[in-house]
């Protein structure tokens, strides 16, 4: 039986006809460059991030004052600067946390349905453009404003540190700042995906807007207020007393709650990745006597790698639920029939 082989020339052909095909990167391009332009141009959107923003850069200069008044007189602090994107009640940290959802929804929760019912949707899909490029297209213009709107807001709060504090960054504390961004990028983009689905199975678009609103007040509040009242209600402490058996409950079942949700997940993976001194997400660890002597010994601040590999599950689920909820988006659409309304 003679061999049968492949010249190496046109394997590597077939493979990028193959690939060209399979890909429409200038349909994608084009509607990528399309909704890229339309985000920056809507009013709705900048408004928001106008708003957002001026009330990031307010609570972060109180913040930097507040500091700056408990340095004096501290020759080299360290570890300060981060304190500008976590420290008090408005902090950046709580505002991606629990407001920049809002961003996500404004820019995916009427862009498949607002096209349909205007008729673009049908004239698009009949351009040479493979469907797909479309969804895709638009996703990835959501993320690129998002990380630019990010980006942005973190390099002008780290200018005004800088002006108010006095204290250049370190290395360490630059990479943290980075690792935040992307955190918060997927973050953010997993609500994108929640508002492009709903953008798809609703055909109204105040439906959709409604639908994507009621799941992020949903999780608002149950990211609250649910992990303490179901842990109360499931396995109550009673403030005379307990035995820890019943306080470990307590607490597992609270952070179990707390986790199932997407700022749960996201609270607990920046809390330690921007407090270096923060050595586990858990809010109760069992210690015995060797392990509190060890503590009490061992006070610096844990290593970036260290930080990364105690959150890395939740950067991993946040990355998880963001491509499961955009496969669906991607599943619907693929399968929708396209006609104008």
């Amino acid at each position: 039986m003679g061999r049968f082989s492949i010249p190496t020339k046109t394997l590597g052909k077939n493979l990028r006809e193959l690939f060209s095909e399979g890909i429409d990167t200038r349909g994608l391009l084009v509607v990528f460059k399309k909704e890229l332009a339309d985000h920056f141009s809507s009013y709705r959107f900048v408004i928001l991030f106008a708003l957002i923003a001026m009330v990031s850069l307010i609570s972060t200069y109180m913040t930097g004052i507040s500091l700056r008044e408990e340095l004096e007189g501290i020759a080299k602090p360290k570890l300060v600067f981060l304190m500008l994107f976590t420290r008090g009640s408005l902090s950046l940290a709580w505002f991606v946390a629990f407001l920049f959802p809002l961003i996500g929804i404004v820019l995916g929760f009427d862009s498949i349905n607002r096209e349909i019912s205007t008729g673009t949707m049908s004239k698009l899909v009949s351009q040479p453009i493979f469907r797909d490029s479309i969804i895709n297209g638009k996703f990835l213009a959501g993320i690129t404003t998002i990380a630019i709107m990010l980006v942005s807001i973190v390099l002008v709060i780290s200018g005004l540190g800088l002006r108010v504090l006095g204290v250049v960054p370190g290395i360490e504390e630059v990479w943290r700042i980075i690792i935040y961004l992307i955190i918060s990028i997927i973050y953010v983009s997993f609500w994108l995906g929640i508002a492009l689905l709903s953008s798809i199975v609703f055909r109204n678009i105040a439906t959709s807007a409604l639908a994507s609103i009621a799941i992020w007040v949903f999780f608002f509040f149950f990211t609250l207020i649910g992990p303490a009242t179901l842990a109360n209600a499931v396995a109550p402490v009673s403030q005379a007393g307990s035995d820890s058996e019943a306080i470990i409950r307590h607490a597992q079942i609270q952070e179990g709650v707390r986790l199932s949700s997407p700022m749960g997940l996201y609270s607990d993976a920046t809390a330690t990745v921007m407090n270096p001194m923060q050595k586990t997400t858990k809010s109760l660890v069992l210690m015995g006597p060797m392990e509190r002597m060890l503590s009490s010994r061992f006070q610096n601040p844990l290593p970036i790698g260290q930080s990364i590999l105690v959150v890395w599950p939740y950067i991993v689920s946040l990355i998880a639920i963001t491509l499961v909820c955009f496969g669906f988006s991607y599943g619907v659409f693929m399968r929708q029939e396209i006609r104008s309304v």
